[in-house]
């Protein structure tokens, strides 16, 4: 086995990325008004609560002090939609996700809105799967971004020998996880442009930095319902 400087890690390659109009899908509920809105008799009194509410709120928290890889000087503060990127990088699922742990968050969204969809229907679909019930309905909004920059890409792998892009998210969340904290301490990787495990032929990208995600704006509505069946049905239902 080679050693020193002869036993060197092998990156995916990196590609000039300019991709306009990428699709990340969150649930609408997350863009309605304040829920204690109607708690408070005036905009002081919703200040007040607001406070208070901070105290238990993942992504307010984590605005002020990070988390275990997060430095709260990387969040987006002072342009549109800055609490949307945030919230991606504060708020991690627990044993993370594809490219990301519990201690950090990161950006996913895909080429086209079909291939979010696909991604996201199958995430719910298993919390359907695990409480035995196929009867949901749940609306998401797009929200359009811009990617500029070098991007590490694994379009080309050989998905039978990159354990990250493997459909079983017990096996593949850890090689891929382990794959991104590489990227991100040893090769300064801005994040990876990978193809989708859950639609075939579309494209995803995971950025691992806030302040790549430029030009956001909402787009249309998506609802997916599922009526005792694993497989939902999706409908655009316009902008």
């Amino acid at each position: 086995m080679p050693s020193g400087a002869a036993c060197r890690v092998r990156f995916p390659p990196t590609v000039d990325l300019s991709r306009r109009d990428t699709i990340r899908l969150i649930p609408t509920g997350r863009l309605e008004a304040p829920a204690l809105r109607p708690l408070a008799a005036d905009n002081r009194a919703l200040g007040d609560l607001a406070t208070l509410e901070s105290v238990t709120n993942g992504r307010l928290a984590a605005e002020e002090s990070g988390l275990p890889d997060l430095d709260p000087r990387e969040l987006a503060f002072g342009r549109r939609g800055h609490t949307f990127v945030n919230a991606a990088f504060t708020h991690t699922r627990p044993g993370g996700n594809r490219f990301n742990g519990e201690d950090r968050g990161a950006w996913y969204c895909a080429f086209a809105a079909e291939t979010s969809v696909a991604e996201v229907a199958y995430h719910l679909t298993r919390e359907l799967e695990a409480i035995g019930r196929y009867d949901n309905v749940t609306d998401y909004a797009e929200l359009v971004a811009d990617f500029h920059g070098l991007f590490h890409d694994l379009r080309a792998a050989d998905r039978a020998l990159e354990p990250a892009l493997g459909e079983d998210p017990a096996i593949a969340y850890g090689a891929g996880q382990a794959l991104a904290r590489r990227l991100r301490h040893e090769a300064a990787s801005h994040g990876i442009v990978y193809p989708s495990v859950r639609h075939d032929g579309g494209v995803c990208l995971v950025a691992f930095r806030p302040d790549l995600v430029q030009n956001l704006r909402e787009g249309g509505i998506w609802r997916l319902e599922w009526r005792g069946d694993p497989t939902p049905s999706a409908t655009r239902l316009g902008q």
